[in-house]
């Protein structure tokens, strides 16, 4: 096993990791960007007010993604599992 297989796992291992945060991250984001923009256009200084709206994005998106998620950390899982005979060898 040399180094490149080991870079190439890290890889793909970082890949997935990304893909999954950003597809639960980004919704939040873009919500909280809509509430500070209306904040700032109604000079309203809540704190907590864009709390509430992220939250339930956030859980929203993680109830309608929560099939993909799965299915592509199944599929890393999987495709790692099926990699340890060249990993060894």
């Amino acid at each position: 096993m040399g180094p490149e297989v080991v870079v190439e796992v890290f890889r793909n291992a970082l890949y997935v990791i990304i893909l999954l945060v950003a597809a639960v991250i980004v919704p939040g984001l873009i919500v909280g960007l809509l509430v500070a923009v209306f904040q700032a256009a109604t000079s309203i200084n809540e704190q907590t007010l864009s709390f509430l709206p992220r939250l339930l994005v956030t859980l929203a998106t993680m109830m309608y993604l929560a099939n993909w998620i799965f299915a592509t950390l199944v599929g890393f899982a999987n495709e790692l599992y099926l990699s340890i005979p060249e990993l060894i060898g």
